[in-house]
């Protein structure tokens, strides 16, 4: 006897991330909200029924990337068509489309739906009125009818966002993970002269304490042993407790560390100018907040620092790195650069480099500056030439690297707690990741995955480091003698 009623294929989706680790949650929390509706998530666009861009505006030609991915698309939707195949539904999601959703929609008639980052919570019934809309002939007519739809969504509502969107189910936590994302916060108030972030997520909004709280325990009870906390500016947060008492990102800390299973807490990106005492201090006290931190500078030089708006100067910024490290010894520091800023001298890109040789990095992100629409560096007169650029990121990116491979070869013979995330490329061998965002390789059995070991490090390579596991004893004796040493 055969089912008369047979359950509905399910309809795919994938979703193309580009950018930072907040577009990888959005991704995901998107990715949850349409699971409600039916869509299984999907590698692969050329077997999706809907396909979306989740977009970065921070660099420059990012629309243009985004415009040449929609043609891509495009032709494929047109192929299957001719095939007598499915349909396939397309949307730009992220901050390309916020800062340009009604041009994107004029541009590339192929767009079925835009959303901004603050509307993703809209995003299943805003699929579902794509689907059942007439294609039109023109693109005055496409835009026009897409916006008359409703059908751009960029609105700025960041509480509701969080508050609608479905939490992930526990096998979606289980799939993506030992260690998860968690944005605690939105937006930007700061206003450097060469960001568009203000602009396309908004001025700095905080979740609700217990909202964030719930989410946090719903990802450890699926088995995340590791939250990373995002945003724009996190150690901006300044969530409302039930009580109605706000809370900085420091107490936050504080009452996610007390969450049983959680083993290890991170957070970024952050501004020096958000670097208060409390979140210092709980550098200081928390086992479980981990010993690396991203501080971006972006120049090592005074008058730039000024240009860029950062509102603070190198000596504001070395004297924070000072407090940070007398608060917690073993801190490793993470940063972000950006060379060829308008105006800048070579006195000023030295500048950089020696702040850069003062502070020691484990890791660091470089840049060439880029002008943004909109921003006010993009309008200053002094933009340096391409080529010059070039070569100072070249240097920059020299330096970052032998400070990079110095602290891994620096973690040879140490014993590092490493979380072992999965199995590794050879037989035998596991992966995992120290305090530090290493990766680190061993050889042992697959029942290790999930557990955090002790490991000495007995090798660095140019991208991972090695070790092996030791014993309780072995691990209190390093212990001793690390301390004795220090």
């Amino acid at each position: 006897m055969t089912d008369e009623n047979p359950a509905p294929k399910p309809r795919k989706l994938f979703i193309k991330t580009y950018g930072c680790q907040m577009n990888v949650y959005d991704s995901d929390r998107m990715t949850d909200a349409l699971a409600v509706e039916g869509y299984v998530a999907t590698d692969t666009a050329d077997d999706a029924d809907l396909v979306l861009l989740n977009t970065c505006h921070i660099r420059e030609k990012a629309s243009e990337k985004v415009f040449s991915e929609l043609g891509r698309l495009a032709e494929m939707r047109r192929e299957r068509q001719a095939a007598g195949g499915a349909g396939l539904l397309i949307g730009v999601t992220g901050c390309v489309a916020q800062a340009e959703g009604e041009e994107i929609v004029r541009r590339a008639p192929e767009v079925d739906l835009v959303v901004g980052p603050q509307s993703y919570h809209h995003l299943p019934d805003l699929v579902a009125k794509a689907a059942g809309r007439p294609r039109f002939s023109t693109r005055r007519e496409t835009a026009a009818a897409a916006v008359a739809a409703g059908l751009v969504s960029t609105d700025f509502a960041i509480a509701e966002k969080f508050e609608a969107l479905p939490l992930p189910s526990r096998a979606a936590t289980m799939a993506r993970g030992l260690t998860a994302f968690l944005t605690v916060q939105e937006g930007c108030d700061k206003f450097c002269s060469f960001c568009v972030v203000p602009y396309t997520r908004g001025s700095e909004v905080s979740r609700p304490v217990e909202q964030v709280l719930r989410e946090a325990e719903a990802l450890v009870d699926a088995g995340v042993m590791e939250l990373t906390l995002l945003g724009q500016n996190v150690n901006a947060y300044h969530g409302v407790d039930a009580s109605g008492r706000v809370v900085g990102l420091g107490e936050l800390l504080h009452r996610l560390a007390a969450l049983p299973g959680l083993r290890r807490l991170r957070y970024t990106t952050s501004h020096p100018r958000d670097m208060d005492d409390a979140l210092i201090e709980a550098h200081r006290d928390l086992d479980k907040l981990m010993p690396y931190l991203h501080l971006p500078v972006q120049s090592g030089s005074d008058r730039i620092l000024k240009a860029m708006n950062r509102r603070h100067d190198r000596l504001d910024y070395l004297r924070l790195i000072e407090r940070i490290k007398q608060a917690r010894q073993d801190m490793a520091m993470s940063g972000d650069f950006i060379v060829g800023f308008p105006g800048e001298t070579d006195a000023d890109f030295e500048a950089t480099l020696e702040i850069v040789r003062e502070v020691g990095y484990a890791s660091a992100y470089t840049f060439k500056y880029s002008p943004r629409p909109g921003t006010p560096g993009a309008s200053l007169t002094e933009q340096v030439p391409e080529a010059v650029k070039s070569a100072r990121l070249e240097r920059l990116q020299a330096l970052i690297t032998e400070q990079m491979r110095g602290f891994a070869r620096d973690s040879v013979g140490r014993v590092m707690d490493v979380l072992l995330e999965k199995r590794g490329r050879q037989a035998g061998q596991l992966g995992g990741r120290s305090p530090y965002l290493q990766a680190v390789h061993i050889e042992a059995p697959e029942r290790l995955i999930g557990t955090i070991q002790p490991v000495q490090i007995t090798a660095a390579g140019n991208n991972s480091i090695s070790g092996n596991i030791v014993t309780d004893r072995e691990h209190k004796s390093a212990s001793v003698i690390e301390s004795l040493a220090s």
